[in-house]
């Protein structure tokens, strides 16, 4: 089964996390059990997952009153890091989300490489 963690700001933050809780108590309990299922079963195609390109893909969600989510994530190892989410309003992907969510898998990426090499340093140095 993989880890699930939602992207943090230099400010330590998690919008998307902060997004969810935000929602109605229904519609959080919908979007933690698809979360749940692409976390168990990954990787998942359609209808629950769809492809977004460069590396990211969606959960696509049925919440209550005929309104629709989307939590974008990416994998890393054997992490899915959930970087954007929101209500579907329009048929395709906004472009702001994609590039919103491409912005924080790049920083999420050069955090992590910054940190193996910090811990790499750290290793050579003892």
């Amino acid at each position: 089964m993989l880890e699930v963690v939602f992207y943090k700001t230099e400010a330590g933050n998690e919008p998307v996390l902060e997004w969810i809780r935000n929602l109605d108590l229904d519609d959080r309990r919908i979007i933690g059990a698809d979360l749940r299922t692409v976390q168990i079963g990954w990787p998942l195609g359609m209808p629950l997952c769809r492809k977004l390109g460069d590396g990211l893909y969606e959960v696509r969600s049925n919440l209550t009153d005929k309104k629709i989510s989307r939590l974008v994530f990416f994998q890393s190892g054997n992490t899915i890091v959930i970087v954007e989410g929101f209500i579907k309003k329009t048929q395709a992907t906004p472009d702001e989300v994609l590039k919103l969510s491409k912005k924080r898998k790049s920083e999420y990426e050069r955090a992590e490489e910054a940190t193996k090499k910090q811990a790499k340093k750290q290793t050579t140095t003892k």
